[in-house]
């Protein structure tokens, strides 16, 4: 690969990450600080995330594939995106805010996929390669924390209060925009399907459905979309919840959970060929449990490192069950339904798994809203403990191990 195309990779996956993670993380604390958004509402702004990835394969496979180079249609895509954000920005009530952010997320979710596959066609070996770019994806989502807390200090107590965190929709508009502009001088990527019918199946993944019919799989589909519900609690609720707790530039220690997740993924092929696939999922399940249990019990005086383990668990969370459950799905499908099997399991989870979370993390914060603004978060993050506990013992007693081959474990 060369060095000016390593640049420009490296780059739009950079700005692709902190455009997400300059708004997204600190979305529930807007939500309730300026617009006085229920629970409820504040699961509808989260689920558009959820609706964005069901609607995503179409938007891929109907006109991404057949008819205009991925370059093109991800800077189209993220200069209407800054239009949009722009909008969430002026918007001062939930009922003017909802229609934009539904709109953006239907335009966001399909270029995760554009970014993947504007790489995949420059490599000549993406095993190895694609790590090293999208590693500046994770940094960017790193970095839009540090510009968040410790640069513009929008998250701190007093700009809470003033309503300073409207300003990360404006940064975020500013480098869609620029990404948009960004997109028109990448390499040329042309669609992957040009001329071929294109069916719902092949959109859908539905080839892949006969996989079902192995227990095995069957069984981790099931805790797959099960596990994402309580992974809805925190994406919803760890940024409120540590902003009301009184936690210090909560957007920055968050960013914990992404340096996290970058030095997991290194460990994860080893932990994969010394335990197996089961143990492996398991142990991430066990960090879920453990995660929510330090949240309940933790506090921003003298339990504070309750709260950054919990958030440092973050790693072994995401890695070792879905990082892990990809390389499964992958070593199961073969190369003929790969393609199908991962759309699958990504509609299923990021779609329908956590448009269920996100529901339901919006009617627990309802549930245990005190009178004067504050929330039992004691109660609320037992919920999630429980139930990924739940997933966890079901998961263990249903799932037989079984070997994966060593060319299959490749992060």
């Amino acid at each position: 690969m060369k060095s000016l195309t390593r640049f420009q990779l490296s780059t739009m996956m950079f700005l692709e990450f902190f455009i997400w993670g300059g708004w997204f993380v600190t979305l529930g604390t807007f939500l309730g600080q300026n617009l006085s958004a229920t629970g409820a509402q504040t699961g509808m702004a989260f689920s558009t995330q959820s609706w964005g990835a069901i609607i995503a394969p179409f938007i891929i496979g109907l006109i991404a594939d057949r008819f205009f180079n991925a370059e093109r249609i991800l800077g189209f895509l993220h200069l209407v995106g800054a239009v949009l954000l722009y909008m969430m920005f002026q918007s001062e009530d939930f009922t003017n805010f909802y229609p934009f952010v539904l709109g953006y997320m239907i335009l966001y979710m399909p270029t995760l996929a554009l970014v993947n596959s504007i790489s995949f066609y420059q490599m000549t070996d993406p095993s190895k390669q694609f790590s090293s770019i999208r590693v500046f994806g994770t940094l960017g989502w790193i970095v839009s924390g540090v510009v968040i807390s410790l640069v513009f200090g929008w998250d701190s107590a007093m700009a809470r209060e003033e309503g300073m965190l409207k300003y990360t929709f404006l940064m975020a508009a500013v480098a869609s925009a620029v990404l948009g502009l960004f997109s028109f001088t990448l390499p040329k990527t042309p669609p992957s399907s040009k001329g071929e019918k294109v069916t719902l199946s092949d959109i859908l993944g539905l080839e892949a459905l006969a996989l079902l019919k192995g227990r095995n799989f069957l069984m981790f589909f099931i805790s797959s979309v099960l596990i994402c519900i309580p992974l809805a609690f925190y994406y919803q609720n760890a940024n409120p919840f540590l902003s009301e707790v009184g936690m210090k530039d909560p957007t920055f220690m968050m960013s914990i959970g992404q340096i996290s997740e970058a030095l997991f993924l290194l460990l994860l092929p080893f932990f994969f060929k010394k335990f197996g696939f089961k143990i492996t999922l398991l142990a991430g399940m066990l960090a879920w449990v453990l995660r929510y249990l330090l949240f309940a019990y933790g506090n921003a005086g003298e339990l504070v490192y309750m709260l950054i383990l919990g958030i440092a668990l973050h790693g072994i969370c995401y890695d070792f069950f879905f990082v892990s459950g990809q390389i499964y799905t992958d070593s199961k499908a073969g190369p003929k339904i790969k393609s199908a099997a991962q759309g699958l399991i990504t509609l299923a989870t990021y779609g329908v798994g956590m448009l269920i979370g996100f529901w339901v993390a919006g009617q627990i914060s309802d549930l245990y809203l005190n009178a004067d603004g504050t929330h039992d978060w004691q109660q609320i993050w037992i919920v999630p403990a429980g139930f990924a506990f739940v997933v966890m013992i079901i998961f263990a007693i249903f799932f037989k191990n079984e070997d994966i081959a060593k060319k299959d474990i490749e992060i």
